[in-house]
Formats: structure tokens, C-alpha cells, sequence
């Protein structure tokens, strides 16, 4: 069973930077797509970045030029690192790993999140 563990989430004034690092453990035939998705009070989760193995890279509009994904394909990792932060950035982070659970089948595996919060 794979599973995944995020770090990097706190407090930061706007204009700051963080970073948020997820790892993916435990029986991990291969994994798709890892990225990242928020959630903020009153929204629904949405897409922040994901890195499919290959290498493409998808962005949403409202991070692009200030978030940047990077991905560990060996390690299972990925990392977002965020800056020029914004209030409207503050929501909580999921990670999220398209994984395989056979030859031709997959899941999403979310980890637990974790809360950043941007300060103005």
C-alpha cells in the first residue's frame, strides 16, 4: 500500500517563499503523476501542479511564474516550491500520486495535507 507524507506547510508573510516536499512510501509498483493540490475554506480542491514521469509538467494559471514543481522519480518524491505568496495562496496542500496497482490500472493516493497560510 503507498502512501504519502507531506512537510513544508507553516506560516509566511506575502511575498515569502516555502517549500512542501512529499514523499510516497511502502508498495509502490510505479507512479503516473505526482503534484499537488489546495484546498481553501469554501472551494473545492484544485489542481496547483503535477509532473507526469515523463517529465511534462502542468501548472495552473494562478502559480504560474511563482510555484515550481520538481520531481524525484528514484526517491518517489515531489517537491512545490512556492514563492511570491499570496493571501489567496493560503489553503491546505494535498499531495497527490497517480500510482499503479497493476498493468494497466492506477489509483490516486492522497496524503494528509498540510495548512499554509500567508499572511498580508
Amino acid at each position: 500500500q503507498v502512501v504519502l507524507v507531506e512537510s513544508g506547510g507553516g506560516l509566511v508573510q506575502a511575498g515569502g517563499s516555502l517549500r512542501l516536499s512529499c514523499a510516497a512510501s511502502g508498495r509502490i509498483r510505479a507512479i503516473n503523476t505526482m503534484g499537488w493540490y489546495r484546498q481553501a475554506p469554501g472551494k473545492g480542491r484544485e489542481l496547483v501542479a503535477s509532473q507526469y514521469n515523463g517529465g511534462y509538467q502542468n501548472y495552473a494559471d494562478f502559480v504560474k511564474g511563482r510555484f515550481t514543481i520538481s520531481r524525484d522519480n528514484a526517491k518517489s518524491t515531489v517537491t512545490l516550491q512556492m514563492s511570491s505568496l499570496k493571501p489567496e495562496d493560503t489553503a491546505v496542500y494535498y499531495c497527490n500520486a497517480e500510482t499503479m496497482t497493476g498493468p494497466r490500472t492506477s489509483i490516486d493516493v492522497w496524503g494528509q495535507g498540510t495548512q499554509v497560510t500567508v499572511s498580508s
